[in-house]
């Protein structure tokens, strides 16, 4: 385990001491990994035996979990990553919180852990192109009286910006930032969304793997402060109709290594730079083929329509809330951005930041033009409806996988493994849907 172990060794002994320093008195060690879909998974450790496990790991079935390994190659170790410690301050009991990090039995790191490819966007980021990313993804999530689909979920009925005498999901929130605050992640703003029962909270950019790692707390905590409430909060991407969806915009910025911004240049048209126009390009050409990583379940493609705040073609605009990349306005010069409007929460977010990277790297490494800017909505264009058309995002995850696999960019991203046992979760998710007669079939076609 030559490789494993030399990684080991740049944490210092007296890093490792001062965790278990903080640990005293913690009812609960928890280390938090994600699946290939991005479903949030955690290991309990006993508070006595963490000092052995930040040595030497601890083993996990990865045959249970979904994309990360098969039954007849089994065993993975998951090492906690020092840096990712918070200790969460519930209303009845202290939590220390970890990431993991997946390793084979040979000492190298997991093929099939999602966190190692970001890792590697970045590190090419860096090391081939010379630049490095700020992320600030906003989190919406719906809080609902329960789990299960009924008549009248919702916990209030107000809209953007709302607020009611008595709304709960306000004092949830506040717990939420609160809580997070504590262990030394702050936010920026927070508020309710459109829809009613909605919510949204921002928390401060960061660099995209501490944003990535933050997200799994940031969903733990979440649902569980809703849960003291009595509440049941969701990140499923369009829970009912003719409503919004939750989405998960997440603001990009590039800088060199000296933290000087590469997306503004003062001389150019819209202060925007070449650079982030090559950038921009790489997002518009491979978005279709990627789609499946931005929006991964069947449900997320329910929320692609029409006057919903949702992208359906692909394109970009300047403080245009109907494109797919939204240049937002920056009074500052520093914080000159672009904002990816078509993820939702319900993916990997490890995958979609390497993803979204990996695109507008290819952009500058090719030198992709992104066009002109879309000018007014572009839910009110007129175009001939057809039912395959390339300027638009794939409309349902059966032409989301069609774009995937056929593509050799996202084969050359995810890697061979997690590329072949992703698409085969999701195609086994399209055939489950495919032959599942429904309500609606019903009501339509059981009078014939």
């Amino acid at each position: 385990m030559a490789e494993l172990a030399s990684e080991q060794d740049r944490e210092t002994p007296r890093n490792k001491q001062s965790i278990t320093e903080q640990l005293k008195g913690i009812e609960s060690v928890k280390v938090f990994f994600t699946d290939l879909n991005g479903r949030l998974k955690n290991l309990d450790i006993n508070p006595n035996n963490v000092l052995d496990v930040l040595n030497h790991g601890v083993g996990i079935d990865g045959s249970s979990i979904a994309g990360l390994a098969s039954v007849d190659d089994s065993d993975r170790i998951m090492y906690p990553v020092l840096e990712s410690l918070r200790i969460l301050e519930f209303s009845n009991r202290r939590v220390a919180f970890f990431v993991g990090k997946l390793y084979n039995q040979s000492g190298e790191r997991s093929e099939c852990d999602p966190r190692a490819i970001l890792e590697a966007v970045l590190e090419k980021a860096e090391n081939e192109f010379g630049v490095r990313f700020l992320v600030g993804p906003e989190h919406e999530f719906f809080l609902l009286k329960g789990d299960e689909f009924s008549g009248d979920m919702h916990t209030d009925r107000d809209g953007y910006f709302g607020s009611s005498p008595g709304n709960e999901g306000e004092l949830v929130r506040q717990k939420i930032v609160d809580l997070l605050g504590k262990c030394g992640v702050n936010y920026e703003k927070t508020h309710h969304e459109v829809t009613p029962s909605q919510h949204e909270i921002n928390l401060e950019p960061g660099t995209p793997l501490e944003v990535a790692d933050r997200t799994l707390l940031f969903t733990h905590v979440t649902k569980e402060i809703a849960a003291e409430f009595g509440m049941h909060a969701t990140f499923m991407s369009k829970p009912f109709n003719n409503m919004n969806r939750n989405a998960f915009h997440i603001h990009t910025s590039m800088t060199d290594l000296d933290g000087n911004n590469l997306f503004y240049d003062s001389n150019a048209e819209y202060h925007l730079s070449t650079k982030m126009r090559h950038f921009i390009g790489g997002i518009l050409k491979y978005a279709r083929e990627t789609s499946i990583i931005m929006a991964s379940t069947l449900n997320s493609y329910k929320a692609y329509i029409m006057d919903r705040e949702a992208p359906i073609i692909r394109g970009w605009g300047l403080k245009n809330r109907s494109s797919m990349v939204r240049i937002p306005h920056a009074i500052n010069p520093k914080a000159t951005r672009l904002e990816l409007r078509c993820p939702d929460a319900t993916g990997n977010v490890y995958l979609q930041l390497a993803t979204l990277i990996a695109m507008g790297l290819k952009g500058l490494e090719d030198e992709l033009e992104c066009g002109n800017p879309d000018s007014g909505s572009s839910y009110q264009k007129t175009r001939r409806k057809r039912i395959y058309d390339k300027s638009f995002i794939p409309k349902d995850i059966f032409e989301a996988l069609m774009e995937a696999e056929k593509s050799d960019f996202l084969k050359e991203l995810l890697g061979v493994s997690i590329f072949n046992n992703y698409l085969s979760l999701k195609m086994a998710d399209w055939e489950e849907h495919r032959t599942h007669v429904t309500p609606l079939e019903h009501r339509k076609y059981l009078s014939i």
